[in-house]
């Protein structure tokens, strides 16, 4: 008797390369990346630039890097950042920013649909006195991970962007999936990218390549940035080999993403017909489901587990499941199936 199949949905992360971004990545031309050199990086590099609208791009090793690397260029030692309550930068980064680049943050409300209010963050921006850090950085996350995978729209992060730059304050949005968030939008990334001063997006989530994150923005600012990344041991040398997967996953991993979006929404119809769930699976946006369980939270995700289902657990009483490449309308019905008994004989 065969062995059940495991149905991933703990994250996007998960995913791994198809057959032909293998062969794109056997078949790179590389070269020394620090010397500028890699001709595969400096096509990814350009591709993201053109795609984000901006002047510059830097390959890295992460979304966590690229977030900390445009932190360090952006702002100084001792210089304060705004965020997000329920960011990542805030969350789920071991306080790289103060750690590492010697910078406060400071967090704002995020709302249900990790949206920030403008007036929050005018209120928060430090007055010029000996006394206090210098408010230099506004962090903007789209689309919200720990918000249910909200497209942040862009009528919002112009609104933002605004009062920031009423206050001398630059912008950087955390861009980790920002492709599914111009999908659900029906906008482009440079769009979305356009009020911000630097973004930085990951190809190791719904795009499907297995490592790299790009950050973009203006010539100079790449430039620091570029030093920041050697400064904390991101300078590669054959980098072409891991660039060549994000080169193919911006050429062909794109479209495919509408898949996985709508494979979010009907796992979250059907979730929200258990009694035992809180969901409105209406506001589903992209590839992420968080839904809150009535009683024993830790019991149904490992009921799930056992029933071939994964899934994480956020925040106490929250459950997280992330569609991603790979996961089928198939395994769709089939996860369904399972929680559906999962839950019935936790009940």
């Amino acid at each position: 008797m065969s062995e059940q199949r495991v149905i991933d949905l703990r994250s996007d992360t998960v995913t791994v390369p198809s057959a032909e971004m293998r062969r794109a990545i056997a078949e790179a031309a590389v070269g020394d990346d620090v010397f500028g050199e890699d001709p595969t990086v400096r096509r990814l590099e350009a591709m993201a630039a053109e795609r984000t609208g901006k002047e510059a791009a830097l390959f890295v090793a992460s979304g966590t890097m690229s977030n900390l690397v445009a932190i360090m260029a952006h702002c100084g030692r001792g210089d304060e950042a705004i965020v997000g309550s329920e960011s990542h930068i805030l969350h789920y980064e071991v306080a790289g920013a103060a750690g590492v680049a010697g910078v406060q943050l400071r967090a704002v409300p995020n709302d249900a649909r990790g949206g920030i209010d403008p007036a929050d963050v005018a209120a928060t921006v430090r007055a010029e006195n000996v006394h206090l850090p210098t408010t230099t950085l506004l962090c903007i996350e789209n689309t919200h991970n720990r918000c249910g995978g909200a497209a942040i729209r862009l009528e919002d992060i112009e609104a933002l962007s605004e009062v920031a730059r009423r206050h001398g304050v630059r912008v950087h949005i955390d861009g980790a999936r920002i492709f599914n968030a111009a999908l659900a939008l029906g906008t482009s990334v440079a769009a979305l990218s356009a009020p911000a001063d630097s973004i930085g997006f990951c190809l190791s989530k719904g795009l499907g390549a297995p490592v790299g994150s790009v950050l973009c923005g203006s010539g100079e600012f790449i430039a620091r940035a570029r030093k920041m990344r050697k400064m904390i041991g991101g300078g590669m040398r054959q980098g072409g080999v891991i660039a060549a997967a994000g080169v193919y996953a911006l050429e062909h991993m794109v479209e495919r993403l509408a898949d996985d979006h709508a494979n979010a929404k009907t796992l979250a119809r059907g979730l929200a017909e258990l009694p035992m769930v809180e969901l409105d699976a209406e506001s589903v946006d992209t590839n992420i489901v968080i839904y809150g369980v009535r009683g024993d939270a830790v019991g149904f995700v490992r009921a799930m587990k056992r029933a071939g289902v994964l899934a994480t657990m956020p925040a106490p009483g929250r459950v997280r499941m992330v569609t991603h490449y790979g996961i089928e309308r198939g395994d769709i019905d089939d996860a369904l199936e399972r929680v559906r008994h999962a839950a019935a004989a936790l009940a």
